[in-house]
Formats: structure tokens, C-alpha cells, sequence
């Protein structure tokens, strides 16, 4: 089918889409975790009796069972490399049924999200899912004995992905229709927190032939937002398939949808008027629901149901442009001002005096911030957010609160930073964090939905204009300070220098760097980045850790990841008389060393010795 033709035949008349693959295939007795693209070749009959069952029922266009057939879906099953096999068979078993069906059905290709994050939010680039996207599409298009005729974009939250579908869509077949449908959550959001609104707005830029919404809730939301996006797009072809109401799981395990066949053919109608010209349904809606829509949609007549009043609230009607003052980590950049910052660690109970005691004598020794740690080496800690905000409150001084991405969905990372900056702490060092693995926890969720660089990103360019991630207001703008990590002393140089000028590039203030032993070297890297990019570095403070004596030497050089400590500095630790004042005067010799090339300092002491750390600071008068 041409685009022409697909076309021509939407303004004719509404065509029905069919309904649910993925629930049918479990309830025919396949397990829930096995991969039901599989299927195809493993029992293609169980495919080929959902087919015939929503022809049967009246469908103009059925969907392959391919939803999940892409490199990383796949992967997830050691399957990465059966994605033409898995494609083609789901092509080949719907045309025998059409061709045994003996009436006018067209076939489409159904494209689901490849499952992972793309670039800057996970560690996939647009280059590396295009190519994916392209891989099954080609595969879709070019099956035997005869390839699809139109794809379905479906069941996406993030729009750049659904724009890399489409753009590797139209690279293999810039002829083939295109259906492009989002999903979105209980709030009337993706996902990733784009409203209808945005989405219709970028849906209708992108060169599709109809956009709109599967899965998401029942009928009724999709009726709502579909109106919100016709406001939007009012010149698009529009396409629903909703869910059949919010999935509920019974005591034994099963899963199911509240909406019965009768409540969605009622919602045909309601569709039409709302200006869809296809309409169908997605998880939990069966052959009977299908059916029940092909009657509403053969008998003319209006809808029973009255369509539902929206409104569009602009970004104007939210935003208040309101900007705090800088913090004084700012100003101390501003005006190079030599930081100097000591990291503490939350206490693992209850009891904060003994935290607070050591704040204030890193204070009085000359210390004008503090980092806190958050779940250090992954142990349980007290929440860093209520340390740093008792340590401005009760000692004074400015805190840097370690932001882990790790064990972070998308939503608690930017709510988390609301409650950061509502409680007055604006200075963030933006990791990765530990694996839980190494913690007091090992089996405790691990997963993240945005890397560092991802989150420096999103904190510089969009909270920090007022704006979620979504490009929602957030009443007004945030002022955070972002920091990122840095080794200055890498094992892969290149690899290193590369990651620091992503985020750069990505507003990153400053940086604080691993524990530097090797203060030629960490100059070396500093020069050959200038070299390379041409422009200064970013401003550093650079770490250094006191060593305690020559077994701790031994275990951060063998034991922590780079880590490097010089056999010469080892030997000293061997041979001293008093480990830990060896320990501080090696600390002051690197510091004295890189205090020309640096804008700070950030103190990391070991095993909760604060006063090593004051020792170590002693030199910076002589500096």
C-alpha cells in the first residue's frame, strides 16, 4: 500500500484495527517471561488462531507479531541475533491467513520501543537505535512472499525515540504508511512526562501518515487526550487503541481488564466523533471486543456518550519567573576563589551529634564547604538530603550533596531534586554511584533511567529554565550548581577526556576528581585536554585522600578501581615510623603540587579521621 492509497482510504471510511497480541498468546498458554516474538517459529498456529480470530471479527488492519522483535528486546532472551528470522515468520504466517480469509485486509507491521534508553538519558545513541529500528523494519518490508503493507510506530513514551523510528522507517521505505502512537501513564503524561499536547505538536512534525495513542488506560482517558490532541493537530489522521481499562492482578497471579466488549463498542462511536479515523484496542481487549466495534462502526448513528470538555493550560499560565540568588559555591567559582570541601559520610543510625561535632571542626580548620555522601560503597546510610540540610542549618556551611543516578527511575531523580532545592541545597555532584552488589543490600534494585551526563543535562538546560524533563513548568527555575566526576589519572586516557568534554558540553560547573597519587601525571592530563580541545578546562577540585597506613595503601591500589598509587608512595607508607602524619605529609606534597592548576580542594578522609584531614589543610596558608 502506498501512502496515497492509505490515505484516500482513511477519508473514506474509519477502518477497525485489531486488539491485543501479547494477551492472547499468554492466555493460550505461554509463559509471561518467555519471549513471545518467539513464538512464531516455535508455534506459529497459536499466531496464525489470533489472526483469523480479529479477521473474523471484522478487522481491517491486523498487526504482526513482532512488537518485541528488535536487537535489545531480544537480547534480553540471548535472541539478538533472530531478528529477520522472528520478523519475516510473523510476516509470512499473517499473509497465509489473510490469503485464506478471502476478504480485504491490509497488514501491518507492528514497531514497538526497543526497551532501552536512548543517549543522554541511558547509554544507547540515536545512531545505535536507528540502526536497530532499521534492522526489523527492513525485515518487515521486505518479507516473503509479500512485506507489509503500512507500520506501526507503537507504545513509545519518549518522542526521540519515536522520531528515530521514524526516521530509520523512512530510510528503508519512504513509501510505506506510518502510524504513529504514543502511550501514556494514570497522569495523562508519557512516561517520560510529555503531555498530549507536546506529543500531538511533535507527532504532527514528523512525516507520518496518522498519529495518536495505544495502550495507556481505558477507553475513557484515550478519549480525552485524543480530543486534546486533535486541538493540537487538528489536520492529522488519528488512531486509537486503548488498553481494556487498568490491568488488576487476582490473588492467583492473573492479570485482568476490567472493559467488557459492550463498553468499547459503545467508545467506537465516541472515537469517531472525536475524530479518529482508526480505532482499535490493545492489552486485555480480545476478538469479542473487536467485534463489538466493528457493530458500533457499521451501524451509523451518534455516540451515546457525551465527549468530554478539555482545555489546554499554556506554559505562560504556569510559569513563574522567579530566580534564587547564587550559591556560594557559585560566587567562589566566579571569582576562583579556592574551594576547599571535605566529604562526610551520613551516619548509619539515628544520631547526628557526632556528625555535627566533626562539621564544625572541618569549619574552624579552614574547610568552606562539605560533600555529603549518599549511601557510600552502597551501605545503608541516613538520607544525605536531611544531612546536608542539618549541616547548613546547624553548622553553616555550604554542602555538596552527592546525586547518585544509580536505583533512581526518572520520576524520583526529578522529585528528588525538587525536595533538594526546597530545602535549600543547590550544590549537586552528579555520579553514577555504587552498585548495590558490594552494599549491605546486594539484592536490592540496581536498574537507573539516566546516566550522569544525562543528568547534568537535564539539571543546566531544563530545571534550571523552569522546566521538567518533559518541558513542563516547574513554577520556576531552579539554580543548582552541577558538578561532575573525573579521573585524572586514567587508565584510558582518551575514553576519559572524551566522557569529561560530554559533560562539559552538557553544563557541567565543575568537577571534583578521583584521589590523585600522581600529581605529574594528573597535570599531563590537564594539558593534553587543553591541547586537544583547545580551551581550558573546567574548573577542578581536585581529590585527595590521606593515606592511613601501608595496608590501606596496598588495598586502595589493589582493591578499588582507579585507584593508582605509586610503588615510591607504597614504600613510604612501608617504612614510616608514624603512618598517618607519613600519610598527611604525602597528602600536602601532591596538594602543593597541583594547587597551581586547580580551583579547590576536596578532602576525603579515611575511616572518619577528620582531624588528618585539618592536618592536611594546615599547608594551605603557605600555598
Amino acid at each position: 500500500m502506498r501512502r496515497e492509497e492509505f490515505r484516500k482510504l482513511v477519508a473514506e471510511r474509519p477502518l477497525l484495527l485489531d486488539g491485543a497480541m501479547g494477551t492472547l498468546i499468554h492466555a493460550h498458554g505461554v509463559p509471561i517471561d518467555h519471549c513471545f516474538d518467539a513464538v512464531n517459529v516455535e508455534n506459529p498456529a497459536i499466531i496464525a488462531q489470533i489472526h483469523r480470530g480479529y479477521i473474523d471479527a471484522g478487522a481491517d488492519i491486523i498487526e504482526t507479531n513482532s512488537f518485541g522483535a528488535n536487537r535489545f528486546k531480544l537480547a534480553e532472551y540471548g535472541l539478538q541475533d533472530k531478528v529477520r528470522v522472528f520478523n519475516q515468520a510473523a510476516v509470512t504466517i499473517a499473509r497465509r491467513v489473510i490469503a485464506g480469509s478471502f476478504q480485504q485486509v491490509w497488514l501491518a507491521g507492528s514497531v514497538g520501543p526497543l526497551g532501552v534508553r536512548l543517549a543522554p538519558l541511558g547509554r544507547v545513541s540515536v545512531e545505535e537505535a536507528h540502526a536497530a529500528f532499521a534492522e526489523q523494519i527492513e525485515a518487515l518490508v521486505t518479507a516473503e512472499p509479500r512485506g507489509v503493507d503500512l507500520l506501526i510506530l507503537e507504545t513509545m513514551s519518549d518522542l526521540k525515540e519515536m522520531e528515530t523510528a521514524v526516521s530509520a522507517a523512512r530510510s528503508v521505505a519512504p513509501d510505506i504508511p506510518l502510524i504513529a502512537n504514543m502511550t501514556f501513564a494514570r497522569d495523562d503524561r508519557t512516561l517520560l512526562g510529555f503531555t498530549p499536547d507536546r506529543v500531538a505538536a511533535r507527532l504532527s512534525q514528523l512525516d507520518v501518515d496518522a498519529i495518536g495513542i495505544n495502550c495507556s488506560g481505558g477507553p475513557a482517558q484515550v478519549l480525552r487526550l485524543i480530543l486534546i490532541m486533535r486541538q493540537i493537530a487538528p489536520d492529522m489522521t488519528l488512531a486509537v487503541a486503548p488498553n481494556a481499562g487498568w490491568p488488576e492482578q487476582t490473588q492467583g497471579g492473573r492479570v485482568l481488564y476490567p472493559a467488557t466488549p459492550e463498553y468499547f463498542g459503545k467508545y467506537a462511536r465516541a472515537f469517531l466523533e472525536a475524530g479518529a479515523r482508526l480505532v482499535g484496542g490493545c492489552c486485555g481487549t480480545t476478538a469479542e471486543h473487536i467485534a463489538m466495534m466493528r457493530q458500533a462502526l457499521d451501524t451509523p448513528g451518534p455516540s451515546e456518550l457525551p465527549l468530554p470538555e478539555v482545555r489546554i493550560v499554556t506554559k505562560e499560565e504556569t510559569m513563574t519567573a522567579v530566580t534564587d540568588q547564587p550559591t556560594q559555591l557559585a560566587d567562589y567559582l566566579a571569582r576562583k576563589q579556592f574551594v576547599v570541601t571535605v566529604e562526610m559520610s551520613p551516619p548509619r543510625g539515628i544520631a547526628t551529634q557526632r556528625m555535627l561535632a566533626g562539621a564544625q571542626m572541618l569549619k574552624e580548620a579552614g574547610a568552606n564547604f562539605l560533600n555529603v555522601a549518599d549511601s557510600p560503597l552502597a551501605r545503608m546510610h541516613m538520607s544525605a538530603w536531611a544531612v546536608a540540610y542539618l549541616i547548613q542549618k546547624e553548622v553553616g556551611l555550604e554542602t555538596i550533596l552527592h546525586f547518585p543516578t544509580r536505583g533512581r527511575n526518572l520520576l524520583r531523580v526529578q522529585g528528588d531534586l525538587l525536595a533538594a532545592h526546597a530545602m535549600g541545597i543547590r550544590n549537586l555532584f552528579v555520579v553514577m554511584g555504587d552498585p548495590t552488589r558490594i552494599g549491605d543490600f546486594p539484592e536490592a534494585m540496581d536498574s537507573y533511567d539516566i546516566v550522569p551526563t544525562g543528568l547534568i543535562q537535564l539539571i543546566k538546560e531544563q530545571f534550571n529554565k523552569g522546566m521538567d524533563k518533559a518541558g513542563h513548568s516547574i513554577d520556576q527555575p531552579t539554580n543548582f550548581v552541577v558538578g561532575c566526576a573525573l579521573n585524572l589519572t586514567p587508565s584510558d586516557v582518551e575514553r576519559e577526556m572524551k566522557l569529561l568534554r560530554k559533560k562539559i558540553r552538557n553544563g557541567a560547573d565543575f568537577a571534583l576528581t578521583q584521589p590523585v597519587f600522581d600529581p605529574q601525571a594528573a597535570r599531563a592530563f590537564i594539558q593534553a585536554y587543553e591541547d586537544r580541545y583547545e580551551e581550558p578546562i573546567l574548573p577542578l577540585v581536585v581529590g585527595i585522600k590521606p593515606l592511613y597506613n601501608s595496608r590501606n595503601a596496598e588495598f586502595l591500589h589493589n582493591e578499588v578501581p582507579g585507584m593508582i598509587i605509586p610503588e615510591p608512595l607504597r614504600e613510604r607508607m612501608r617504612q614510616a615510623q608514624n603512618p598517618q602524619q607519613e600519610g598527611v605529609r604525602i597528602a600536602q606534597e601532591i596538594l602543593g603540587e597541583l594547587r597551581p592548576f586547580v580551583h579547590g580542594v576536596y578532602m576525603m578522609p579515611a575511616f572518619g579521621r577528620y582531624d588528618l584531614v585539618a592536618d592536611v589543610l594546615d599547608i594551605l596558608p603557605e600555598l
